[in-house]
């Protein structure tokens, strides 16, 4: 029993989130995670974050499907470079997307399911900000 406190108060620390940004992006949302490792060590836990709704009205359920990257500190500037390289090939072959307009009801929204789906989101510059695209 004790053994088992003690791998849980473990797994607790490793799973702690040190900085997080979180990115609505219609019926998405991205969190950029940083974590610590077992090891100290810290990486980026990319999750994507969709939203679900079946039924309708007072029978509709909402459920959340999401997705799961973890970017290690060894391997960011091969991810940098690629993510660049291929953001710049859609761009050149489409152009810049449309700035979509939200409804004030998605806006509202939004921060509501944020504020539900994630812990605390702190404020500052994320690993992507040094992108330039």
């Amino acid at each position: 029993m004790e053994g088992e406190k003690r791998k849980f108060e473990i797994e607790k620390k490793d799973n702690e989130i040190m900085y997080s940004v979180a990115i609505k992006a219609g019926k998405r949302i991205y969190y950029l995670d940083v974590k610590k490792s077992r090891n100290e060590d810290l990486y980026l836990a990319i999750t994507e974050s969709k939203k679900k709704v079946t039924g309708f009205e007072e029978d509709a359920q909402v459920t959340y499907e999401k997705h799961k990257i973890f970017l290690y500190k060894e391997d960011f500037d091969k991810f940098a470079e690629g993510l660049q390289d291929v953001i710049g090939f859609i761009k050149r072959e489409q152009g810049e997307a449309p700035q979509r307009e939200y409804k004030e009801s998605e806006k509202i929204n939004s921060a509501e399911e944020i504020q539900e789906t994630t812990e605390e989101n702190k404020s500052g510059k994320s690993f992507f900000d040094k992108f330039k695209f």
